[in-house]
């Protein structure tokens, strides 16, 4: 049986581009979860998701928030 590869490391996010980001239905800052390669707004319930160092930043691809 083999082993599954290691998920591949998170692409850097440039710094300054966290600094200007807000979600687009809140208007509010975001919190940038590395290790999930996703920028959280906890006011919409919504993570966006970061694919090759690029903030997806569109509704529509944003994951659910679980409760809690």
């Amino acid at each position: 049986m083999t082993e599954d590869p290691p998920p591949p490391a998170p692409v850097p996010v440039d710094r300054r581009l966290l600094e200007v980001l807000v979600c687009p239905l809140t208007k509010e800052p975001l919190v940038y979860d590395r290790e999930a390669g996703e920028l959280i707004s906890r006011k919409a319930g919504l993570a966006y998701p970061i694919r090759d160092g690029i903030p997806i930043m569109l509704p529509e691809e944003a994951r659910p928030l679980e409760p809690g």
